[in-house]
């Protein structure tokens, strides 16, 4: 067997106990040890020793390390920079490992070749039987086809030292899997797909979840810089409606000027465009849905502000990226 060790990254939420205890419960080798890398800017002991304890006879393994509130990519490293083991497999904290995960774990890893950097595990996201899920669970659903996910990744200790980690410049749980992924194929090395199981369940979310994720537009950003404009079709990463949003934004803010340099028909033209274009995508967000009161207001408010953010967010992210290098390059 290969020995291994585990890595989760955490802010101490609820779904850490439940993370963990599936991780106790799995049939098969024990790793090597457990690292929980707490990732809050004030770590305390609160609420950490009681998710601690669900880890029974895996305790005596385990032990916790903190990363200043940096970010999950920052966390990984700190959490891999601390073991000896061959292989790291790194879990989200709001996951659960399949009841045979280790041993499939061990099947995955035992069948690899010398070039293989990486493991993905299979991740399963559960949804509503009695309804059709919202945007939000749809849009979580999609890590289920993630390609290179985090969320189940087990890497070769010697291929993360020889690309220098995750890029700390990634400061959400958001594309730092595909960049050092695509790192590693430049580098010559494969990342497979394995068998084991991993089950993402959707975490609550309030109403704006979805205009807070528009700050991914500037990590997509990064990644261009990074890794080239064709970075979406080598990582099977969809693009979104970046573009739309994009010319959205455009026309709604061509209507507001003309409205206010006195060109009224003009602008009704632009305010008609944008109008037509805002409820083409709040329909294709609604469509699909249960259609609740609720989840539509959500969808129409939301949509509106949608587009210019993930416009700002694009922008900002160009001009704070414009001169990005090569992580190994810049990291400490």
């Amino acid at each position: 067997m290969t020995g291994y060790a585990v890595v989760i990254p955490t802010l101490v939420r609820d779904t850490l106990a439940d993370c963990l205890a599936a991780l106790a419960a799995a049939t098969g080798p024990e790793p090597d040890e457990i690292v929980i890398v707490d990732d809050r800017p004030d770590p305390r002991p609160a609420g950490l020793e009681d998710a601690l304890g669900v880890l029974g006879d895996l305790r005596r393994r385990a032990r916790v390390v903190t990363s200043g509130g940096r970010g999950p990519a920052a966390a990984r490293n700190t959490g891999w920079h601390t073991v000896d083991a061959p292989w790291v497999a790194f879990l989200d904290d709001d996951v659960q490992v399949g009841p045979r995960w280790r041993d499939q774990l061990a099947e995955d890893l035992s069948g690899t070749t010398p070039d293989t950097a990486g493991v993905q595990g299979v991740i399963t996201v559960p949804l509503p039987d009695e309804r059709p899920p919202t945007d939000w669970e749809r849009g979580t659903a999609g890590l289920a086809t993630a390609r290179w996910i985090t969320a189940d990744m087990a890497y070769r200790t010697d291929a993360l030292k020889q690309v220098g980690g995750f890029d700390e410049r990634f400061r959400r749980a958001f594309r730092e899997d595909a960049d050092i992924a695509l790192r590693l194929l430049d580098a010559g090395r494969r990342v497979r797909q394995g068998r084991r199981t991993t089950r993402h369940p959707v975490r609550p979310a309030d109403r704006w979840v979805s205009l807070r994720a528009q700050r991914g537009n500037a990590d997509d950003a990064l990644m261009r810089r990074l890794h080239g404009s064709d970075w979406w079709d080598r990582a099977a990463a969809p693009r979104g409606r970046i573009r739309a949003h994009l010319a959205l934004t455009a026309v709604g803010t061509a209507a507001c000027a003309l409205a206010a340099s006195g060109h009224r028909r003009a602008a009704a033209v632009a305010a008609l465009g944008w109008l037509a274009g805002t409820g083409e995508f709040t329909w294709a967000r609604v469509g699909p849905g249960p259609r609740t009161r609720d989840e539509v207001i959500t969808m129409i408010a939301t949509s509106v502000l949608i587009p210019p953010a993930a416009t700002w967010q694009r922008l900002r992210g160009q001009w704070r990226h414009r001169a990005a290098r090569p992580w190994p390059e810049v990291a400490p």
